[in-house]
């Protein structure tokens, strides 16, 4: 038995071995496709697990920022490259399961784009200013109450997680709010800072700094944990909302037209490196959640779910493009 168990780690030792050398023989350098601007979430993502892949197969890492219409520019420019695993991308699923729901995108989000790793979670929190009256979450929503069909909520975009959250728990606590989109969460949460909007289901990652300084008030979270970072802040499961759970994913994606045997190549060298000790950590300090997952099929499954699950909200509350 031991010399069975110690032949089968030699042979998944040596297959590692030989998928780097092949990855280091590559004459190009590869290209990481980030959907977003320099010095983001993403970004720095991207930046990290890219310098430990290459500092693993010697083979030099090029992130190239291609920013614009929720992603969809930079997935655009993926599928143009050859599908020889040379161009890869990084970034959040929403790309896939929510963009596409209410604007057009030249490709289909679910059979032309193929999650090759997943390597964070993200989660939202449930924020007011800081010096909102309410000190807690059911003080919250009595305070709401009393301003029905006159508070508001923010969001990041129209068609995001962040307006989903906010229109189900005005829905479900009969609020009558008024959605109030932004171009991202910087400028929608100076505003509720300032106390021109309510309240905002932000992403955890712009949130929490602020939630640290004193500046936000954290009432809940929405994903399917509670978060690492706010340990005493419940989540809206357990405060009676199942329907606001939502957790995002941060994935390299690629063509579906890769190659299966570069595809694993592209899976081995990723989780090597997003699974460093100090990859894990540096994406920690930005806020993300690291949970590497090389099972395609399965983040394919999730994806088509969190696909039907967006578009029946997205018909429910008659969301549309700006």
């Amino acid at each position: 038995m031991k010399l069975r168990q110690c032949s089968r780690a030699a042979m998944a030792l040596i297959g590692w071995s030989l998928a780097l050398s092949v990855w280091a023989a590559g004459d190009k350098p590869l290209r990481v496709i980030v959907p977003g601007p320099p010095g983001g979430t993403i970004d720095i993502a991207a930046r990290v697990v890219g310098q430990q892949i290459s500092a693993d197969t010697g083979r030099p890492v090029i992130i190239e920022n291609r920013p614009g219409a929720t992603g969809s520019i930079g997935l655009n420019a993926l599928l143009k490259a050859d599908p020889d695993g040379n161009t890869i991308a990084l970034g959040p699923n929403n790309m896939l399961v929510e963009a596409p729901q209410i604007m057009k995108v030249p490709y289909d989000p679910l059979k032309d784009v193929v999650s090759i790793a997943r390597v964070a979670l993200t989660s939202y929190a449930l924020v007011t200013a800081a010096n909102y009256p309410s000190k807690d979450f059911q003080g919250l929503v009595a305070h709401l109450k009393t301003r029905k069909d006159k508070s508001s909520f923010a969001s990041y975009g129209t068609g995001t997680v962040s307006q989903y959250s906010g229109l189900i728990f005005s829905n479900q606590t009969d609020l009558g709010m008024q959605h109030v989109g932004y171009l991202g969460s910087p400028a929608a949460l100076q505003d509720v800072i300032g106390g021109q909007v309510d309240i905002m289901f932000d992403g955890m990652v712009t949130s929490l700094p602020l939630i640290k300084s004193g500046m936000l008030r954290a009432y809940a979270v929405a994903g399917k944990n509670r978060s690492r970072y706010l340990p005493d802040v419940p989540t809206m499961t357990e405060l009676g909302y199942p329907e606001i759970q939502f957790q995002g994913q941060v994935c390299f994606y690629g063509s579906s037209k890769l190659p299966a045997d570069v595809m694993a190549r592209l899976q081995a060298v990723i989780k090597e490196a997003a699974s460093a000790p100090a990859v894990r950590q540096k994406l920690i300090d930005v806020g993300l959640e690291p949970d590497v997952s090389v099972d395609t099929q399965a983040l394919l499954t999730e994806n088509k779910s969190l696909f039907q699950r967006n578009a029946a909200i997205v018909r429910k509350f008659d969301i549309r493009s700006n």
